[in-house]
């Protein structure tokens, strides 16, 4: 397994996703999943869901520009740290954002997210 090639494709599925469905996310939280955005936690992947189809914007695009990853315990999880920027209306200027993401594994090749961690940068 090449952790960079796990962590890249990971983030592409995940930012389309979230930038067409954001309802299927649901598929990538259990029920011991954690979400911290913007410093308010939320737990279990319905709650998760709930909270990212509730932002308060119909449609975004998000462009990544670093994705690094590390290895994470025996159990063969992994970490990855993504940056970018997110636009979130015509004409609007994008918001830059940091997100880590706690990747464990379900079995060869897939993983689900343990935890997942959002704050916009500001300054």
């Amino acid at each position: 397994m090449d952790p960079d090639g796990v962590a890249k494709a990971f983030v592409d599925h995940y930012y389309t996703t979230f930038d067409t469905n954001r309802a299927a996310l649901v598929g990538l939280y259990q029920e011991g999943s954690m979400l911290t955005f913007e410093g308010d936690k939320y737990m279990g992947a319905a709650a998760i869901t709930q909270k990212l189809t509730s932002l308060p914007f119909a449609a975004c695009k998000h462009q990544v520009t670093t994705v690094d990853c590390q290895p994470s315990g025996l159990a063969g999880g992994m970490l990855v740290f993504v940056s970018g920027a997110l636009q979130v209306g015509e004409g609007e200027h994008p918001l830059k954002f940091s997100q880590m993401f706690h990747l464990m594994p379900v079995g060869p090749g897939n993983f689900y997210v343990q935890n997942d961690m959002f704050r916009l940068n500001y300054g």
